[in-house]
């Protein structure tokens, strides 16, 4: 049969058509889900958070299906680290090993946004500073301490992580209450008990884990822990509140963040990353070593808790006239 011009263009137009019909009744092809790559956790300090970052991070590589690695951006007292989060794509792939410090570092006005720029993804732990003195000063519970100071008339030399630093406020709230007269001294990262032992100040207000090799020497005495109840830490101590600093619960949280805006799927499966490391008995071995106290909140508790502790260190830096955000 010899096609005319119109019958030739009618199967060719059947056979498009059904060409269409073919790819359309194909399977798409699947879409991928998170993660598909490496994710990149930012760190902003050294000693015991960058070790408890490493830990998480191998923890969560192992159950989410990419690798999980830590880059250190230090800085600012972590200001460089959240400003570099908070311009990340907001896809899962960059989060942060956050702290207090999202706030510390907003209100001293090195930091133009402060933590709801963030989104919370879910705590992991908290640590409790610990009072240090020399084991040569004599000062062997804090009553000693504060008899000493009232009676010699002279300044206490404190020594801080830095100014507006989270030791910094927890050791203003110390001493106030104790109603001690201090000067604060910053120091270099980790150097607390160097600075201790070399005579340059006087007490330190820093993590347990530091103090505790020259606790065991006999070199330095650990006074008390910040936090209303008493925690197990690498050394052993009452709390302040219940040696005299009646009030006193201080603690830092630490916890992840991602960048505002990433997708409620891709947090709920950090989240739940997440919550199968800090439970492992891995997590807990770390914590118990360095003084470190695993606790996961999902994000929505973990968000809460932030803007609550938020508004108290703020109030807090208010009364020590250094918060720079006040209106």
């Amino acid at each position: 049969m010899r096609l005319t011009r119109t019958t030739a263009t009618t199967f060719r137009l059947f056979g498009a058509a059904a060409a269409a019909g073919l790819l359309l009744s194909l399977p798409s092809p699947a879409h991928a889900e998170f993660p598909e790559k490496t994710i990149e956790m930012t760190t902003l300090f050294g000693g015991p958070a960058q070790t408890i970052s490493q830990v998480l991070a191998d923890l969560m590589s192992k159950n989410i299906g990419q690798p999980v690695i830590t880059v250190s951006r230090p800085g600012g007292g972590g200001a460089i680290g959240y400003t570099f989060l908070q311009s990340a794509a907001p896809d899962g792939y960059s989060i942060v090993f956050s702290s207090n410090s999202i706030s510390t570092v907003y209100y001293q006005g090195n930091l133009p946004f402060n933590y709801s720029a963030l989104a919370p993804v879910a705590q992991i732990g908290m640590e409790v500073p610990v009072l240090a003195v020399r084991a040569d000063s004599g000062w062997k519970d804090l009553k000693a301490l504060q008899d000493a100071g009232k009676a010699s008339g002279k300044k206490l030399r404190v020594g801080v992580s830095g100014l507006g630093t989270f030791t910094h406020l927890a050791s203003a709230a110390l001493f106030n209450r104790l109603g001690l007269q201090v000067v604060y001294i910053p120091y270099g990262e980790g150097r607390a008990p160097a600075e201790l032992l070399g005579g340059r100040i006087d007490a330190a207000l820093q993590w347990a884990s530091q103090f505790a090799p020259h606790v065991k020497a006999g070199t330095i005495n650990v006074l008390c822990m910040t936090s209303k109840e008493k925690v197990d830490l690498p050394v052993d101590t009452v709390t302040c509140d219940s040696a005299g600093a009646k009030g006193l619960d201080l603690t830092i949280w630490r916890g992840i963040h991602a960048p505002k805006d990433t997708p409620p799927a891709v947090i709920a499966k950090l989240e739940a990353s997440i919550k199968q490391a800090v439970e492992s008995p891995d997590f807990k071995k770390a914590g118990d070593n360095l003084g470190f106290s695993p606790l996961f909140k999902s994000a929505k508790d973990f968000g809460a808790m932030v803007a609550e502790n938020d508004k108290e260190i703020g109030e807090l830096m208010t009364e020590l006239g250094i918060n720079k955000k006040k209106k």
